[in-house]
């Protein structure tokens, strides 16, 4: 009980969401880049800085920045709620042992189904807002019109039931293998870096290594995080008429991604992963470099021993 209630598992939690809302707010702009094309089906696929001129050029200056609070007060919920769950399940786990890459990826997995579960209706009012008074080039697309986080929230539960707010949950129950892979990945390259000896690694070796775990946990899972977007929005219509949630889930799944190649060939499922590698690579390389750094100063800062932290 004490590792769940602890002040170890405290301090990456605030780490990790201070690292990960400072590194979101730095690329912001690739990330509606990113999400504009996944969702806006007959907006050509360009370079990234394209897209952000067009939207500028459509929309205004502050475009890019549409949608930013709610961003980052998902983010910020999501990343505490993560790596908390992450630490104090190895911590249980583990009672001082070395780590190893398969016990990472399950803890990663477990942790992101809690995080997956409690913070999905977040996400769903963030993706709403942030396209919200955008110009599509889709004209099945309807505007929504919502005034703020709880006005979105009070809105989707009126029209749309509250189930609504856990739309796409199939898909990130999913994509927990993304961040899943990501810790193990990371994990796994920081404890190589360190050859069994307890020592903090230089904020280039992090950087580095935040960015390789990251790029492959993305381009692994990118056509769920694809699907994941479409579902969030609330535009897809769907047909199925299966009583198993599960299996219409599955279906609903199969069915967008397979429009997807229809319409443009396999490499259509990928759309927009320049976009989101540039954005998701960068933050998070950003966001594990100043992650392990807040927290490496808190413990010093709190009088604590942090070799167990350095030999995780």
């Amino acid at each position: 009980m004490s590792e769940v209630f602890s002040y170890e598992s405290l301090v990456h939690a605030v780490s990790g969401a201070v690292g990960s809302v400072t590194a979101m707010t730095v690329f912001f702009p690739l990330d509606t880049a990113r999400l504009r094309l996944q969702v806006d089906e007959n907006r050509k696929a360009k370079s990234t800085p394209a897209i952000l001129a067009e939207i500028v050029k459509e929309e205004g200056l502050l475009a890019p920045y549409r949608g930013w609070f709610p961003v980052i007060c998902s983010l910020c919920c999501s990343n505490f709620v993560y790596f908390y769950c992450f630490h104090c399940l190895k911590a249980s786990w583990l009672k001082g042992k070395q780590s190893a890459p398969s016990t990472d990826l399950i803890i990663g997995i477990a942790a992101g189904v809690v995080n997956v579960l409690v913070t999905t209706p977040l996400w769903v009012v963030n993706t709403r807002l942030k396209l919200q008074g955008s110009k599509f080039h889709n004209e099945d697309i309807h505007p929504t019109n919502y005034s703020g986080i709880l006005d979105a929230f009070v809105q989707i539960i009126r029209d749309e039931g509250i189930a609504a707010l856990w739309n796409g949950t199939f898909p990130s129950l999913l994509l927990v293998l993304n961040p899943a892979i990501q810790f193990m990945i990371y994990e796994g390259l920081k404890r190589q870096l360190r050859r069994g000896i307890p020592k903090e690694l230089s904020s280039l070796e992090v950087f580095v290594i935040g960015a390789i775990a990251k790029a492959i946990a993305t381009t692994v899972t990118y056509p769920l995080q694809t699907v994941q977007s479409i579902l969030r929005f609330g535009q897809y219509n769907n047909t199925s008429t299966e009583k198993s949630k599960l299996l219409s889930s599955l279906r609903t799944i199969k069915c967008l991604l397979v429009n997807r190649v229809r319409k443009y060939g396999m490499l259509g499922l990928f759309k927009g992963l320049e976009a989101k590698l540039l954005q998701t690579v960068l933050t998070a390389a950003l966001m594990f470099l100043l992650y392990e750094k807040i927290a490496s100063c808190t413990f010093r800062v709190m009088g604590l021993s942090n070799n167990h932290y350095k030999r995780r």
